[in-house]
């Protein structure tokens, strides 16, 4: 969700629930689901071993191999009881400060679009399948819903004081575009890679990428790139070390006397 910082004054900062829109599953075409099933097939196989455990572990946990847009209230009702999250949909992005806030209160902002058949490669602004596949599988685990809602905390905390570009990007290259080690194997642990058809690939594969250490000081400082390919990924030697990192963080730190 975090593509731009969008800045507004306490005044007129609406609540997160302002962007909340009802799903309307009926509304999707068949033509719609037919592109989830392709895209769903087509990522599961590339992705293999590639990712993360947790991450197809969330996949068999919450049935998102059914045929089909999923049914947020039908997902909600295998995810919460897991982690206490919930998704809801939105209309397309929403600003950084609604995002964070969402997170906090572990709700996870899901598109209520899918992309067109000749959008399968690549998309700017995330889609329904950007939302679910690549987010959710893994939020259904303890470490990541903790992460989650720990950046939400830190992102209110941080853009109350102007500092929100510093969580977008701790967010961006740990929990959307995070390579992570499992089983001595570096493996795609973000959503923006695990529901990224050439991106995954050239993450884990292409000789120019730059592959650091996860810090959490490196990523909050470092910029990202949200309309192509990154140049520079990081890699934590865990989910769960990622996740210890970020939770570590005190919001205070982002206080106005800080």
């Amino acid at each position: 969700m975090l593509h731009q910082a969008i800045s507004h004054s306490d005044a007129d900062q609406p609540h997160w629930s302002d962007y909340v829109v009802d799903q309307q599953w009926d509304r999707f075409s068949d033509d719609d689901h037919a592109v989830w099933d392709l895209l769903f097939a087509r990522q599961t196989e590339l992705l293999g071993t590639r990712i993360i455990r947790p991450f197809l572990d969330g996949l068999d946990l919450l049935a998102l191999s059914k045929p089909g847009i999923p049914d947020l209230a039908e997902l909600n009702r295998k995810l919460q009881p897991r982690t206490g999250w919930k998704t809801v949909a939105v209309e397309g992005l929403v600003p950084d400060e609604a995002f964070f806030a969402m997170l906090s209160d572990r709700m996870f902002p899901i598109g209520d679009f899918i992309r067109k058949r000749e959008q399968l490669d690549y998309l700017v602004e995330p889609d329904c399948f950007h939302d679910i596949f690549g987010h959710i599988p893994v939020i259904a685990d303890p470490h990541m819903a903790r992460l989650m809602e720990q950046v939400g905390r830190l992102g209110t905390a941080a853009s109350a004081v102007g500092r929100g570009k510093e969580i977008a990007q701790l967010y961006w290259h740990s929990a959307e575009f995070g390579l992570a080690k499992e089983g001595g194997e570096t493996k795609i642990m973000g959503a923006g890679l695990a529901s990224s058809y050439s991106e995954a690939l050239y993450s884990l594969e292409d000789s120019s990428v730059e592959r650091r250490r996860f810090t959490v000081e490196a990523a909050l400082a470092s910029p990202y790139k949200h309309d192509s390919f990154q140049p520079m990924f990081f890699v934590s030697d865990s989910l769960e070390e990622t996740s210890a990192a970020i939770c570590a963080l005190d919001p205070a730190m982002f206080s106005a006397s800080a």
